[in-house]
């Protein structure tokens, strides 16, 4: 069968109605992570829907305990073909966030796919079951088209806790670093840059969040009586925040701002539009650093967010001025930010402003991770790419959100192409997610003539590079 046919199969697979109801079949499991009473949800995810899928695909699948106490399990699956053959990793979560059943548009619901014209709404059609659905369906098309043989070998990994930061991933990842030892990792998560073009990203931005806390005194006090005696925590913070971030956003600590953006990568996104689709809210074009474009503050530069800012009652105010205030933070940074440094640089700058009542608390990080934008294992995919839509694919040097790529480019030493299958407006994390169908239907495309061409030696596939003896820097 040739690669034309192969495509067409894939497509009259998913035209038939067939992949919609294999998603639906998978939405049903309720497997919010953030919730303990549904741990038994991410185990069934696992076992009796994952494995049997895998095993009708020639996997050797296995379940592995986190090894995180309290987090979901990890499958670990196979395919073996030949020790003379390319070994893709690829990555996947069935975790989802809450699915906040009491918010969705009347007519909709979390935890069955409803349809209405291109958008198909369910709690994780988008983030992540969707996309890893349509990463499987492709390999069986390629599968069944070379007669049981794919050409080269697969090593999956698909965790249960990604909404909850990825625990115990890193450890996994370090235990069986020869057992997922790989050429290259070819995965799918987040969104397209819009919804009409291609796009992949080869890492992400990292993430620190942080809380900033002013605790004065034991309750509150009358705003008649004490107001104008007594410092005000509220104040005090606000005013701390405004000496770490301008109004406009522009970053003032330092230590927290990265370096020049890298010649390649501004080549890299000097093209690209941010915003503009239907449901996107309005850049500000006067927000964040001066001088830099839409697209480099996303993608190349630093944020420093406030998330959440509470001080007294603020649904019922009082005449009383409150004893503490709390604001959560985050520190969204690229490659080459001191990102473990990030309390260092605070507490320094914060008590040089005369805010040493301000108290720190950092709360996890993740590392940035970036692949070069001309990396050889890019360029083959976006010629497979071009191949199969005509398409000019979008390349971000890094995703402006945060995964947990690091595990996999710096545990695993892997070179990291990420091949979104969602788009920007597919409310992820909130009510009403949903998948394009225009974009799934030419993901599968995408990720069919890519798994055809990765068992086509005439392709040129970049040289193999396995087993790092250590992680490597591939900034």
């Amino acid at each position: 069968m040739t690669r034309t046919a192969t495509i067409a199969g894939a497509l009259a697979y998913f035209d038939s109605g067939a992949f919609l109801r294999d998603l639906d079949r998978r939405i049903a499991f309720h497997t919010e992570s953030q919730e303990p009473r549904q741990a038994p949800a991410l185990t069934a995810y696992l076992e009796t829907e994952m494995i049997p899928s895998l095993n009708r695909l020639g996997f050797a699948s296995r379940m592995v305990a986190n090894p995180v106490e309290g987090f979901g399990p990890f499958l670990i699956a196979s395919r073996h073909e030949s020790d003379a053959l390319p070994t893709v990793f690829t990555y996947g979560h069935g975790d989802v966030i809450r699915g906040y059943d009491n918010q969705w548009r009347a007519g909709l619901e979390p935890w069955r796919i409803t349809v209405e014209g291109e958008r198909w709404y369910g709690r994780g059609t988008a983030d992540n079951k969707g996309q890893h659905s349509i990463n499987l369906a492709a390999l069986e098309q390629v599968l069944q088209a070379r007669g049981g043989k794919l050409g080269f070998n697969v090593k999956l990994v698909i965790e249960m806790g990604e909404e909850t930061g990825s625990p115990g991933l890193r450890d996994l990842a370090e235990t069986l670093r020869d057992e997922l030892a790989s050429d290259v990792l070819l995965a799918s998560d987040g969104p397209r840059l819009n919804a009409a073009q291609p796009t992949v990203f080869l890492g992400s931005r990292g993430l620190v969040d942080f809380d900033l806390h002013v605790n004065l005194r034991e309750g509150g006090h009358h705003s008649g009586n004490w107001g104008g005696l007594l410092r005000n925590p509220a104040i005090v913070l606000a005013n701390a925040i405004a000496s770490l971030v301008t109004s406009n956003g522009r970053i003032l600590v330092e230590g927290l701002r990265p370096p020049p953006i890298p010649d390649a990568v501004r080549r890299a996104i000097a093209e690209l539009t941010v915003g503009g689709g239907p449901g996107d809210p309005v850049v500000d074009a006067d927000w964040g650093e001066p001088g830099l474009t839409p697209s480099e503050r996303v993608f190349g530069w630093n944020a420093l967010e406030v998330l959440a800012f509470k001080a007294g009652n603020p649904d019922n105010p009082v005449n009383a001025i409150p004893p503490t205030a709390h604001a959560h933070c985050q520190l969204r940074f690229v490659v080459g930010t001191n990102w473990k440094e990030v309390e260092r640089h605070l507490r320094q700058h914060l008590d040089a402003a005369g805010f040493t009542m301000v108290d720190i608390d950092v709360q996890r990080g993740t590392p940035a991770t970036r692949l070069a934008p001309d990396h050889p294992w890019v360029n083959w995919t976006l010629q497979s790419i071009a191949r199969t839509t005509g398409k000019k694919t979008v390349v971000l040097p890094n995703l402006g959100g945060t995964l947990p790529n690091d595990v996999f480019a710096d545990v695993l030493g892997l070179p990291t192409v990420w091949i979104p299958h969602s788009y920007p407006g597919c409310n992820q994390h909130a009510p009403n997610e949903h998948l394009l169908a225009p974009v799934a239907r030419e993901a599968l495309e995408i990720m069919t003539g890519l798994f055809w061409d990765l068992g086509d030696s005439s392709t040129g596939l970049p040289a193999r590079h396995r087993r790092p003896s250590r992680a490597t820097d591939r900034r």
